[in-house]
């Protein structure tokens, strides 16, 4: 989360946790040099191949947008190496002709993949913490090749005005408003984005596309189960931008898995195809896992952001959920809650900030000044025709945090969240800061007399760790794992 001016209470508990991925641009991608390897004086690249293109010149547009939508470029030479490979032997497929693509890792912890006209393909590093060999990579790609090929080239001309429309929309919106950067991210994705039947048949031509090249073909119907699973972990009721979520636009999963199962056993029975895994968790071994240090980390129920040096708890039954804007929580019975920042002078009140036109719906009645673990705060109400609200703001330097919780105006467990929450925010000590370590993915070798329970407690900084540990290694619930096996765990070692 970054500090930001924000808007006022909005009426809908689902716009009060609207959330978005905004971040930093990234650096460009390494370049991929072979000892004796002389580079041509004019290379085939995307732009050489697709100049002139008015789809493909959009989409280049759109480029430096989407990077900064996604939190910038994720620079990992061994995973581009890799995923370069991976690209490469798919090219050779004849429902590929003549295309020349570019693949950027986006530095998101969001499960997503996507491409755009001309042979842009984005994948987030949270889809490759997913993934458990270069068969489901590959899958995920071919699936996205598929979309920037002929047959679905042909129909996104016809949606060039809508295109040209988001194109408008996206280069106009530069607020700093939550709402209207979601607005923003919704319109870019709008180019990524296509019917539920072009989602099915570009699973068919991905998974003929994987078997040509050698792949396993059932690695995209095993892929679809692990995002389908990941998916019911990270059920957030509402908590997250759905626009952001790579399963928000694509078919109902089981129907989705079932079609993708049948498609593989087109081409042959389990086991005939590569799934180069050693090869992927070499790859993926050290892979940043989740939120950076600038945005805050989510510690199970806790928030601690090692920059801005606060922290804060939700209760039992929260699911916090961070952006680079704000931090928002969903809980039980349609409780919410909502964290941000603003910059503030010490000469402005907080009962008078609170009084600002920021915040809709104020009882000015209700203010009442405080101090929460020493520092200066103020608590007041909220009303809208269906919610009421909780604000507290907290003044740290010149920085005023704002802890909103809501509830539906018939509940009664209001107050009680409200100071469960806002009792427990805090400024970090250095000692604090020192400690947090981002977490990463390390990939180990079982040894004999381990089981599923021995990596589960070893995960650091995660909830509900024998879940997510059976859903990042694509192990079902009965599933177990031998000596030998190379499973993955979250750390911050």
């Amino acid at each position: 989360m970054a500090v930001t001016s924000g808007a006022g209470i909005q009426p809908l508990r689902k716009v009060l946790l609207a959330g978005l991925v905004s971040g930093l641009a990234g650096c460009q991608p390494a370049e991929l040099t072979e000892v004796g390897f002389v580079p041509s004086p004019n290379p085939v690249t995307v732009d050489t191949v697709t100049r002139g293109d008015r789809l493909a010149d959009l989409a280049r547009r759109q480029h430096p947008k989407i990077l900064q939508t996604y939190g910038g470029e994720y620079s990992n030479p061994k995973l581009e190496r890799m995923l370069a490979r991976i690209v490469g032997k798919l090219t050779l497929d004849p429902d590929n002709p003549s295309q020349t693509y570019r693949i950027t890792i986006l530095d998101s912890p969001s499960i997503n993949a996507f491409a755009l006209p001309g042979g842009y393909l984005y994948v987030t590093r949270g889809l490759l913490a997913l993934a458990n060999d270069s068969a489901e990579i590959a899958a995920v790609l071919a699936h996205e090749m598929a979309h920037v090929t002929a047959n679905h080239g042909i129909e996104r001309q016809r949606w060039e005005a809508e295109v040209n429309l988001t194109s408008r929309v996206v280069e106009g919106v530069l607020s700093s408003d939550s709402n209207a950067r979601a607005a923003a991210v919704r319109s870019k994705l709008r180019l990524a984005q296509f019917s539920r039947n072009q989602e099915l048949e570009a699973d068919e031509i991905g998974i003929r596309s994987i078997w040509r090249a050698g792949y396993d073909p059932y690695a995209a119907a095993r892929f679809l189960r692990s995002m389908d699973a990941y998916q019911s972990y990270r059920n957030v009721s509402g908590a997250r931008d759905q626009s952001l979520d790579f399963l928000a636009s694509h078919p109902n999963a089981p129907r989705r898995i079932e079609l993708a199962q049948e498609h593989a056993q087109g081409h042959g029975a389990p086991g005939a195809g590569a799934r180069d895994r050693d090869t992927f968790l070499d790859g993926l071994d050290g892979l940043l896992f989740g939120d950076r240090a600038d945005q805050g980390y989510v510690r199970g129920r806790q928030f601690l952001h090692p920059t801005l040096g606060v922290a804060f708890a939700v209760p039992e039954g929260f699911v916090i959920d961070n952006s680079a804007g704000e931090v928002v929580a969903s809980g039980p019975n349609d409780l919410a809650f909502r964290f941000d920042g603003a910059t503030v002078a010490r000469s402005v009140s907080l009962r008078d900030y609170l009084q600002g036109d920021w915040l809709g719906g104020l009882d000015a009645s209700s203010i009442r000044e405080t101090t929460i673990n020493g520092r200066e705060a103020a608590t007041a109400r909220a009303h809208t025709a269906e919610w009421q609200f909780d604000v507290t703001v907290v003044r740290v330097g010149e920085q005023v945090y704002r802890l909103l919780t809501g509830a539906p105006r018939d509940s009664d467990a209001l107050e009680r969240t409200a100071r469960a929450i806002t009792g427990s925010f805090r400024v970090l000590d250095k000692a604090e800061i020192a400690a947090l370590k981002p977490l990463k993915i390390r990939v180990i070798t079982v040894r004999p007399g381990e089981s599923v329970a021995t990596f589960a407690n070893r995960m650091e900084g995660v909830d509900r760790k024998l879940e997510l540990f059976r859903v990042l290694n694509g192990l079902g619930s009965g599933s177990t794992i031998s000596a030998g096996d190379r499973v993955k765990i979250v750390t911050d070692e």
